[in-house]
């Protein structure tokens, strides 16, 4: 007799189930299993859920068992590409193994994650690597791709990382010709699409899933409608990123990138036809001079607000005269490529890719759309973006309103941290899931027993100029202790660097202890080296991506210092927005938008210390606005109850008591 697929899936999360004769030390958890029933009952029934799983739910498994028990076709989207590999090679085949059935499973990413074969073959000839470092690389790429089963640049990490060759053996949806190309048969974007089509279950990243909302051009177009359920994991990223995609963006570096690509093809299929250098020079020297204008005049400006003709803070006659100069330029390169487009497909893809630039730098010219909110990035290279001020509309539009529409798709929205409160209201209005099923899972950890939190009373305030010093101090006071076994989390790249530079001034020489520094390796380079150095003593100190998605557990982390509140930079434009359009109706921004966005953010950042039941360690958030401020203790009440810690030889009480204890800890 076929069980309901909750029965099926009860059997699994059962003290006698399969999982607990597979995995050792294999504990049934109350909410992973009330999680994994709600999961299945959403998937049978059709309907909208969203959970939030505390840190040691086991919400991974929560989802997976039901969507391969389903027997349904299923689209798993994950926050990153790190965590889709992490499903596709790891998680989902353990538990295939351990169910014993077959399900195909098919892991799809966007065109830039693969090598074009194409491209590879012309990029030595290109003439653009001239130094002796990307030409070595460039040979490891071509002796790797034949052997290469997926052409997933991850293979290899150096290339992935490589910001030089990357763009010339990788396709972007403008120069690539498609069915056209001469190695299109063995594409390995294509292959993947191909694949997918035919899995039961697909992986893809929410940034895949918003680009083919936006642009409808990657094969995920065609998965969507015929898929029996969504599952998006780390959901409180959706927002964030889905607003990126659901408007327009462009970068003068795609001008620049347009500039080289022309030179490279047009000189093969057009030579003689125009005075292509001169044409690519007009137009890289209008770049590089909408560049200066705009870094000159607002160089400590990483964002500008760009509602109206002309970017905040920048000079209006100069700013027209210098978009002006590029659209000349620009316009007369395209009317060039346009003569030449019928001669060959790459000429006729370079004059396709023209063209919707050309409608970018129109738009420029013009305001915002109503609806829209618009700014720049001010960098190295600008970038220049406009969209709508959250994804609630879209979210609608695509979820609800199939519902409504009679589809028995379901929808499942889970991530560790979705918002304060039990009713999860900030995370379902901002991602338009009015009418959705809430569940709340606390994480089974004993936070009490296992950690300790200690606010500072004596550091200054994050304002006053000796506050990344004292940061610091405590750090290098904790890892002398511990041996170790720290690290830091910063809300800017700034802090990051004092930080990290005063730690390897202030520890002892003769401790010969590593202090690690985001940027200065990749990511996975750093957290591989953290925890192989667990006996020999290291510090990490990192921002940005570090706060989430990070994974230590056991004795390699011990002391977790964060320096801040992670409050959203104020100068963010839809963060602006969105605080202007909750004060006009009466509200207030701070504590309906800002305090929740740094709850999230702060609980994110606070679950990378206990990731097992058997660790141990301390919290340090080195911020007296947790103390003095009342929103402080409103933060302070969203996470964990630790232990406190009241000063800081209580503070060193609990390091030395890790460093007695840790010898009977598992990892």
């Amino acid at each position: 007799m076929n069980l309901p697929l909750g029965d099926r899936v009860a059997r699994v999360f059962a003290s006698s189930g399969p999982l607990a004769s597979a995995v050792p030390e294999y504990l049934p958890r109350q909410g992973q299993q009330e999680m994994a029933s709600a999961v299945a009952a959403n998937m049978q029934d059709g309907g909208v859920l969203v959970v939030e799983a505390g840190t040691g739910v086991g919400k991974t498994y929560a989802y997976l068992v039901p969507a391969l028990l389903s027997g349904q076709k299923v689209l798993l989207s994950t926050a990153t590409k790190a965590l889709q590999d992490q499903l596709f090679t790891r998680d989902i085949p353990e538990l295939l193994e351990i169910l014993k059935i077959p399900v195909r499973v098919a892991l799809l990413k966007g065109r830039s994650s693969y090598v074009c074969l194409h491209r590879l073959a012309n990029a030595r000839h290109s003439g653009i690597l001239q130094s002796a470092a990307p030409l070595r690389l460039l040979g490891q790429v071509e002796s790797w791709v034949t052997a290469t089963r997926t052409g997933d640049v991850s293979e290899v990490p150096a290339l992935e990382e490589s910001q030089q060759l990357l763009p010339l053996v990788t396709s972007t949806r403008e120069n690539c010709t498609t069915s056209k190309c001469p190695r299109y048969q063995e594409c390995h974007l294509y292959k993947a699409r191909r694949d997918a089509m035919a899995a039961d279950v697909v992986v893809i990243n929410h940034h895949l899933f918003f680009a083919d909302s936006n642009v409808r051009e990657s094969g995920v177009a065609e998965l969507l409608p015929t898929v029996n359920a969504v599952v998006f994991d780390e959901a409180h990223q959706l927002n964030d990123i889905g607003v990126q995609f659901l408007g327009r963006q462009w970068s003068t570096l795609q001008l620049l990138n347009l500039g080289r690509d022309v030179v490279f093809v047009c000189l093969q299929w057009a030579r003689g036809m125009a005075d292509w250098q001169l044409l690519v020079e007009q137009l890289e020297m209008a770049v590089v001079d909408m560049q200066l204008v705009c870094q000159e005049s607002a160089a400590n400006t990483p964002r500008l607000p760009w509602q109206a003709l002309v970017p905040e803070g920048l000079s209006p006659g100069l700013w027209e005269r210098r978009l002006g100069r590029l659209l000349q330029a620009h316009a007369t390169l395209l009317q060039a490529l346009q003569g030449v487009a019928d001669a060959h497909p790459e000429l006729a893809a370079l004059a396709e890719r023209a063209s919707v630039l050309k409608d970018h730098l129109d738009r420029a010219a013009l305001p915002a759309e109503d609806g829209l909110i618009r700014w720049m990035d001010n960098c190295t290279r600008l970038r220049f973006v406009e969209s709508p001020m959250d994804i609630s509309d879209a979210m609608r539009s695509k979820v609800t309103g199939a519902l409504e529409a009679g589809s028995r798709v379901s929808w499942t929205f889970t991530s560790a941290t979705l918002g304060p409160g039990s009713d999860l209201t900030w995370f379902v209005n901002s991602a338009g899931l009015h009418g959705a099923d809430v569940l709340k899972v606390e994480s089974p950890f004993n936070y009490e027993h296992q950690a300790a939190l200690y606010v500072p009373g004596a550091i200054p305030a994050p304002s006053h100029p000796n506050h990344g010093t004292r940061v610091a101090a405590l750090a290098a006071e904790g890892a002398e202790i511990l041996g170790g076994r720290t690290m830091v989390l910063t809300t800017t790249l700034r802090a990051m660097r004092l930080i990290g530079e005063t730690i390897r001034k202030l520890l002892p020489p003769h401790l010969n202890m590593a202090v690690l520094v985001q940027g200065e390796s990749s990511k996975r380079e750093l957290l591989e080296r953290f925890q192989q150095r667990e006996g020999l003593g290291c510090v990490l100190v990192a921002s940005a991506s570090f706060w989430e998605g990070v994974d230590i557990p056991g004795r390699s982390l011990q002391l977790l210092l964060i320096d801040k509140i992670p409050f959203a930079p104020p100068d963010d434009p839809i963060l602006q927005a969105r605080c202007k359009q909750v004060d006009e109706a009466g509200g207030s921004s701070f504590n309906e938008v800002q305090l929740p966005m740094a709850a999230v953010a702060l609980r994110q950042g606070v679950g990378r210390l206990i990731r097992r039941e058997s660790d141990r360690g301390v919290l340090v958030v080195c911020d007296v606005r947790l103390r003095s401020m009342g929103y402080g203790r409103k933060l302070l009440s969203a996470l964990p109850v630790m232990r406190i810690v009241k000063d800081d030889t209580q503070f060193q009480a609990e390091l030395k008591a890790l460093t007695k204890s840790s010898t009977m800890d598992l990892n």
